[in-house]
């Protein structure tokens, strides 16, 4: 489990929906410090003189690496930036595709590679945000995106687990932000979904499940593994 209190942030999608939100709430467990990433950090309104506005395209190295140089002190990231194109997976329009993978994807690789030794010095925390639609999938470019993040995750607790950073991957359904301002159907509150997460960072948990149709799709994931693939399985004997 990781302490909020007293440690620097860095939270990328910073300037609305979930990531404004995320600074807010950051702030109101102590943390020193958020770095709040955006591409254009003009977008983001400081009210509060321990955010400190961060230019930051994810999909960029140059750009990921001076961020780098500016918050090397950060011990909690949450890879929040994401986009939605609604692309189709066999229309031919690879290129929507790759820009949306670039975002949801290799963007939140690049911003924990970059800062994970930083975190491991910190015993820190990572925070991905991910989508219920990384396994159930409504067609399109999106599911695919963030299903290739959900493995990503469990990757990176993999690798990070031992250097004592906790990772925490993060699902939920329509959330009540811009993204989804154009669909009719049940929506949860920022405020909501992001007091779940940071509860779960402190009481060391590393999925949040954000909503109830979440919470029953990921238990009906929960079958038990066929024992010819248990040695396989990380700690098997």
């Amino acid at each position: 489990m990781t302490q909020l209190a007293a440690q620097t942030a860095l939270v990328t999608g910073a300037n609305r929906g979930l990531g404004r939100e995320f600074v807010h709430q950051l702030l109101e467990r102590g943390v020193d410090r958020v770095y709040a990433g955006a591409r254009n950090p003009q977008a983001i309104v400081v009210t509060d003189p321990r955010v400190v506005p961060l230019q930051l395209d994810v999909t960029d190295p140059e750009s990921v690496a001076r961020a780098v140089e500016v918050a090397g002190d950060v011990g909690v990231v949450v890879n929040n930036a994401g986009i939605s194109v609604a692309a189709g997976v066999l229309d031919g329009n690879t290129a929507e595709l790759r820009r949306e993978l670039e975002v949801n994807f290799f963007g939140p690789l690049a911003i924990t590679s970059a800062f994970a030794d930083d975190v491991a010095a910190r015993c820190g925390v990572v925070v991905n945000v991910v989508s219920v639609l990384s396994w159930l999938a409504l067609g399109g470019s999106y599911s695919v995106s963030k299903a290739a993040l959900w493995s990503a995750t469990d990757s990176m607790r993999l690798e990070l687990g031992p250097r004592g950073v906790q990772v925490v991957g993060v699902y939920m359904g329509y959330v009540d932000t811009d993204m989804t301002a154009g669909i009719d159907a049940p929506k949860t509150a920022p405020a909501e979904v992001v007091h779940q997460v940071l509860d779960g960072i402190e009481a060391g948990a590393l999925e949040v499940m954000a909503d109830d149709l979440t919470r029953a799709v990921r238990g009906g994931l929960q079958q038990p593994v066929d024992e010819r693939y248990a040695a396989f399985l990380p700690g098997a004997v």
